[in-house]
């Protein structure tokens, strides 16, 4: 088990007196005079240290008894960085519970996801979070009201099944527990749907002219964040049909659990405003972590950057352009997929081929505000394709084949509740996969962030023109000191080269 953050009562002390945001999503402050919990940036004046309680969770606050402060909004802090960099048991359960599996599945479906007893699975959050898997699923449901509550016109009793609950009784009692507000009287707090969409430190909307279904958001992370080689990568490598970059924007389409959705992601300087069109209402928590994992939001860029530099080689690229981050995926499948079809090709090749298996294979959609036509295929649909029709050497169309029949039978999973080395291995195992793909899919897709490309030719370019080994075992042997963020010092190597996925697209 891990030792979080919340344990160290002196240094969680010296955070929430500075008021540091860094801190934000790492633990929360219970003020036992006041009844409610914070963030570590909070703007009021800190309490005094003996009337402090450090918790690991929003969920542990709630089931302590305390609410949620109105001025930070703690719940809606980033995600901790550690369900994103660790692979064992509470880190999977945790992108689960995200990816809204404990709401669709019940804590049964989450342990047989995982592979354990329910028993076991309540026993390690409630030791390492404070709270198992129905009280954290409940504090997001919590999270998913209050923003349809405070940014849509939808009656309340709509608004209660979007978010997950069972009841509109249930509903009302959980606003009014965490929040300290009904539904009703939350709504009245919020800022007015007819006026612009505004938000304090914490990253929360106001309110927005919103229809049904479409919502306007920001997305919170920690300071520093370089866009240029995230959009820039997002962008560059986009499928026509299925992304697109148009009006300063990175759209897409989403695959969801109930339905489809459409998204639009623009870089901020303080957040990413999100514009998220929806089928079904249900899918809004799952299409805005998915978000949040594909843009790397959770990211600790200081930890990271700081470790980076230790490297005197690697240190004038981060002081450079600090706060890059991964660009990841919001569909797991479907980036391996694309792997594949990107082998020994072009980024431009690469992509050609994607747009034609989507427009032969993806469902259509409707996107009135842009240009994108269709979903993704899913590994069901590609499944049956005739191997003939695709134009790519033969052992490719091997790789391409047993890859997606392996996706659609479940043989390879790939997905939040991954198990990273056991992936690797499965996937190593598959005609055509060699070191480059599974550690591109690891870094991508699964979002490892130790992942490593040694034999890139890119990473293998940059080693060489800034004085760093350029053999794939000696540049291993180097980046050992880079650990565990090798799939950032990835970002920053690739950033040498005047390639488009480093650069914001205008």
């Amino acid at each position: 088990m891990q030792k979080g953050m919340h344990t160290d009562t002196e240094r969680c002390v010296r955070a929430v007196q500075s008021k540091d945001a860094r801190f934000d999503g790492w633990f929360f402050t219970a003020v036992v005079t006041t009844g409610i919990y914070c963030r570590p940036s909070c703007p009021v004046v800190p309490p005094k240290p003996e009337n402090m309680r450090f918790h690991p969770s929003a969920a542990a606050c709630q089931q302590a008894g305390f609410r949620a402060c109105k001025r930070c909004r703690p719940d809606t802090s980033p995600g901790s960085p550690e369900w994103n960099q660790r692979a064992d048991l509470v880190a999977r359960a945790m992108r689960l519970i995200a990816d809204g599996v404990v709401d669709r599945e019940g804590v049964p479906g989450l342990a047989a996801r995982l592979g354990y007893s329910t028993r076991q699975i309540e026993r390690q959050l409630l030791a390492e979070l404070g709270a198992g898997p129905l009280a954290l699923a409940r504090a997001q449901r919590a999270q998913a009201a209050r923003l349809l509550i405070e940014t849509t016109p939808l009656p309340m009793a709509d608004i209660a099944f979007a978010a997950g609950f069972a009841s509109i009784r249930t509903f009302n009692d959980t606003v009014r527990e965490v929040y300290a507000l009904a539904p009703t009287e939350l709504r009245t707090r919020a800022v007015p749907r007819s006026s612009p969409v505004t938000s304090g430190p914490s990253g929360i909307p106001g309110g927005s002219a919103n229809t049904a279904g479409a919502l306007t958001l920001r997305l919170p992370f920690r300071a520093p964040l370089n866009p240029d080689n995230l959009f820039g990568h997002l962008a560059a490598t986009a499928v026509p049909g299925v992304e697109e970059w148009r009006d300063g924007a990175y759209r897409r389409t989403l695959r969801l659990p109930y339905g489809h959705g459409i998204v639009s992601l623009t870089p901020q300087p303080d957040h990413i405003a999100c514009r998220l069109t929806l089928s079904d209402l249900r899918d809004l928590t799952v299409a805005i972590s998915r978000c949040r994992r594909m843009l790397d939001l959770d990211a600790d860029p200081v930890a990271i950057d700081d470790q980076l530099r230790t490297d005197p080689l690697l240190a004038p690229l981060v002081d450079k352009a600090p706060g890059r981050r991964v660009p990841r995926t919001v569909d797991e499948a479907e980036f391996a997929v694309r792997a594949v079809l990107g082998q020994q090709v072009s980024t431009a090749a690469a992509r050609t081929h994607a747009a034609r298996l989507v427009t032969a294979h993806g469902e259509q959609v409707d996107d009135p505000e842009g240009g994108l036509t269709h979903l993704f295929p899913a590994p069901e649909a590609l499944a049956s394709l005739d191997p003939e029709t695709l134009a790519m050497p033969r052992s490719r169309r091997t790789t391409f084949t047993t890859l997606v029949r392996q996706l659609a039978d479940g043989d390879v999973r790939l997905g939040p509740d991954s198990d990273w080395p056991q992936t690797r291995a499965r996937l190593l195992a598959l005609p055509g996969f060699g070191p480059w793909t599974v550690d591109v899919i690891a870094m991508r897709a699964l979002g490892d962030p130790d992942a490593f490309l040694p034999t890139d030719l890119g990473i293998r370019r940059a080693a060489q023109a800034l004085g760093l080994p350029s053999t794939p075992a000696a540049l291993t042997a180097r980046a050992a000191a880079w650990r565990p963020w090798r799939a950032y010092a990835v970002q920053y190597l690739w950033a040498t080269d005047s390639h488009p996925i480093n650069f914001l697209p205008v």
